[in-house]
């Protein structure tokens, strides 16, 4: 029977969940890097027990960890990363320069096809890539030839915190940067282009203004990477092209703010949110925790709360803090930022919790075991 391991990045250090398949037991080792900031835990597809760990602190500078025992063990591959690049080349969003030094590793995204090969999102925002495992660094740089002088922090900071590979081993590569929009390169990162046309921000003048907007985050089925879902800062999108246009498909939700956005394992046209009240009130509607799913690609949305708690509830949901795993029937996991871990192995109909009292989750990354 297939196992399932839930990588869990918090406030104060990494979790690592395990459980068979039938997902009813759990045990949890940690916290890995206890009281350190852990903003993303990401495993490699390429082989289950390559781990790796953005580690984020304010003495040591930004730092990558790694585990090739499965999250057993764990050694420091990277020098600080917050001077990594060309310090000449970095600005603020009004074009005057600005110390080159990245605040936090956002996301990390292991290659598909090679477990040595890695990327990594920062803030400031910027894209950087790794071809041994994360012992060293080459930024993209080509990304911030897009407009870069008019892109400004969200409330979160200027995060690169959404990366998308082409499941094909081909050059896409689409990333998500609050508050800059999207960004596509067809050639592996060498060359980029904006690729927002059809998103709305009321803080941008012009209405085509090629970047600017404030995206919390991508979702991609791989089978069907031309379909891409975001939950916007107001609005859930859809793109049918790769992100070349985007149409509105918040549909008949209580709310359209939000953070998290993920889809079905097997069915590219099943997608999940949590919605949250507003921009300023980072909580439940009513206090309601509630999961909505929709079946029809964001056209209709059903709430989906068995399990979880009905009132005086008060968590939010971050960005990547939702996952999902492939087995059948699919399996969906959410953190909250009140320590909660929930797991719904029945694709969303019903939800318990598998741990409590976490410190603030910050990001929940699902591996499929053999």
């Amino acid at each position: 029977m297939s196992g399932i391991r839930v990588l869990v990045g918090t406030r104060k250090g990494a979790f690592v969940l395990t459980s068979d398949g039938t997902r009813r037991d759990w045990s949890v080792s940690g916290p890995h890097f206890g009281g350190w900031e852990i903003y993303h835990v990401a495993g490699s597809a390429a082989d289950p027990d390559r781990l790796y760990a953005s580690q984020s602190t304010g003495w040591f500078g930004q730092l990558i960890q790694r585990s090739d025992d499965g999250g057993a063990s764990w050694r420091q591959v990277s020098h600080d990363f917050s001077y990594v690049g060309d310090p000449g080349s970095h600005q603020w969003f009004d074009g005057t320069p600005r110390p080159f030094e990245f605040k936090r590793i956002w996301h990390l995204e292991p290659s598909r096809f090679d477990p040595d090969v890695v990327y990594a999102g920062a803030e400031d925002a910027a894209l950087f890539r790794s071809d041994d495992g994360g012992e060293s660094w080459r930024e993209l740089d080509g990304l911030r030839d897009q407009h870069s002088a008019a892109w400004q922090p969200g409330a979160g900071g200027m995060c690169l915190h959404t990366i998308l590979l082409d499941p094909e081993e081909g050059g896409r590569i689409l990333v998500a940067i609050s508050a800059a929009g999207v960004f596509r390169s067809d050639d592996a990162g060498a060359t980029w282009r904006p690729a927002n046309k059809g998103l709305s921000s009321g803080q941008i003048p012009e209405p085509e203004a090629p970047v600017g907007h404030c995206v919390h985050h991508l979702a991609m089925h791989p089978s069907r990477p031309d379909t891409i879902f975001m939950q916007k800062h107001w609005d859930v999108m859809r793109s049918d092209d790769g992100g070349d246009s985007w149409r509105e498909v918040s549909g008949d939700l209580p709310t359209d703010f939000g953070f998290a956005i993920d889809v079905h394992a097997h069915e590219p046209e099943t997608v999940y949110v949590v919605p949250i009240t507003s921009d300023e009130q980072h909580y439940p509607l009513d206090g309601c925790l509630q999961v909505f799913r929709s079946r029809t690609g964001g056209e209709e949305w059903e709430p989906l709360g068995k399990g979880l708690p009905e009132r005086d509830c008060y968590v939010d949901v971050l960005r990547d803090a939702m996952d999902v795993d492939s087995l059948d029937p699919c399996g969906i996991y959410f953190g909250t930022t009140g320590g909660q871990v929930y797991c719904s192995a029945d694709e969303g109909d019903s939800w318990a919790p598998i741990v409590r009292d976490l410190p603030s989750v910050l990001s929940i990354e699902v591996q499929t075991l053999p």
